[in-house]
């Protein structure tokens, strides 16, 4: 064996040691111990191929990276996969490459509508706003917190060109009705799927039903690199607009240390530019430069190897919390799955009823005074937030379920990092609190 490779071999196996060492397991302290509402889990694996990937120098997309994006489009049954720099970033990306002068007639244009919720995730709805699209406001159903299918059809207009939303926690939106939509009116159709990697409607992946779909691998979701996303694009046009919005808007296809891909390098004539102008050098789109570095790649392949481990403890941890909180629904309203679908959940989500006789402020107070984490339902009414209150948009059929969500909902952890004596804990801090006890 070669001095290098031994030094590497014994590296590695110092820090499966050091992963034993720092992180090993500790025994859940009720009440002394946070119960995490989202969290990264891993073990020696991700430390080792970090370690591992870091020991190349390379730094940038690489090997990882490569085996990484093969390894998710053969999951979700796709072409391919694009790995970026994080959820967010997937989400500008999708929506600019439908703004692509390569997609034609078909283009999205400014002053174009686009349909999808105020009750999410800012960074769905910002990439309409930096390219000048319209968002279209829809409200969404108490329970599953996706689009209230009839508003979604009562939305369409002369100027609506695509519709793009999340699959809100994990729960997929009613897709049949998306789809018959998109068909029946030419729209785009954009999944932001976020929230919701391992979720099936009718058996199938979300993620797989649009034209492109995005993924966030941020340290709450459902696997983590710490930072970074992913798009799922159909077909070869729309994967080539992604990655050259992604790769500084560059025209050129070409793999990492690849030329001539094309075979067409220096005899094509682009804009006014020289003909033969070098491809590696012509840029077709307003990109970026969005791409992962090669140490977040592999941890995703560690934390990918993990998946379907990870999306059956989510299901179990909400089983369990629905069954401890299924008493008290005469003051909450639990989380639901839509209609033949099969969420892989990312949290969940509780509304306080109007005449329950307590806030969801004192609730949520009373749980994070016990070390339960909470969190809102994110943006609440997104029209309400500072950076959106001016926005060019339109509201169909008001928001009145979306301002409920503002006022009176929340969620805590599922994650796979919540183990049986955590549930145990969340149940008995719920019923101490339906008991009458108060934070004084």
């Amino acid at each position: 064996m070669k001095r290098d490779a031994q030094l590497r071999t014994e590296i590695l196996k110092l820090v499966e040691e050091y992963y034993e060492e720092r992180f090993a397991k500790r025994s859940f302290r009720p009440g002394a111990d946070v119960v995490h509402y989202a969290g990264r889990v891993f073990d020696a694996d991700e430390l080792v191929k970090l370690v591992d990937s870091s020991l190349d120098f390379f730094l940038t997309a690489s090997r990882y990276s490569d085996q990484f994006e093969a390894d998710f489009a053969e999951f979700f049954g796709l072409p391919d996969a694009f790995l970026v720099n994080s959820g967010s970033s997937a989400n500008l990306v999708a929506i600019t490459a439908l703004t692509s002068p390569k997609l034609g007639e078909r283009r999205l244009r400014p002053g174009d509508e686009v349909i999808t919720v105020a009750a999410g995730f800012p960074t769905t709805v910002a990439p309409m706003v930096q390219n000048r699209l319209v968002p279209v406001f829809v409200d969404v159903n108490l329970g599953d917190y996706t689009a209230i299918p009839a508003r979604l059809e009562e939305a369409i207009g002369p100027k609506t060109r695509a519709i793009a939303m999340a699959h809100t926690m994990g729960v997929p939106f009613d897709l049949d009705t998306v789809m018959r939509l998109s068909k029946a009116h030419n729209l785009w159709v954009m999944e932001d799927n976020c929230d919701a990697l391992g979720s099936r409607y009718h058996g199938q992946l979300t993620g797989t039903f649009g034209d492109i779909a995005t993924v966030s691998f941020y340290p709450a979701h459902h696997i983590t690199m710490g930072e970074g996303g992913a798009v799922l694009a159909g077909g070869d046009l729309l994967g080539r607009i992604v990655r050259s919005i992604r790769d500084w808007g560059r025209d050129c296809y070409c793999a990492g240390g690849e030329n001539n891909t094309c075979g067409k390098r220096f005899s094509q004539q682009f804009g006014s530019l020289p003909f033969g102008y070098d491809h590696k050098y012509v840029y077709s789109h307003i990109g970026y430069n969005l791409k992962v570095t090669d140490m977040q790649a592999a941890i995703g392949v560690a934390q990918f190897g993990k998946l379907e481990g990870f999306i059956e403890r989510r299901k179990a941890n909400f089983r369990s919390i629905h069954a401890m909180l299924e008493s008290y629904q005469d003051r909450l309203i639990l989380p639901q799955a839509t209609p033949n679908s099969d969420p892989s959940w990312f949290g969940f989500v509780i509304t306080v009823r109007e005449d329950a006789g307590f806030t969801r402020n004192e609730l949520t107070r009373f749980l994070e005074a016990n070390r339960i984490e909470t969190r809102n339902l994110f943006s609440g009414n997104l029209l309400r937030q500072p950076a959106f209150m001016d926005i060019e948009h339109r509201v169909v059929g008001g928001l009145t379920n979306t301002d409920i969500i503002m006022e009176r909902t929340f969620f805590i952890g599922v994650y796979p990092g919540i183990e049986d004596s955590q549930l145990e804990y969340i149940g008995s801090v719920f019923s101490r609190f339906m008991q009458g006890e108060r934070v004084s």
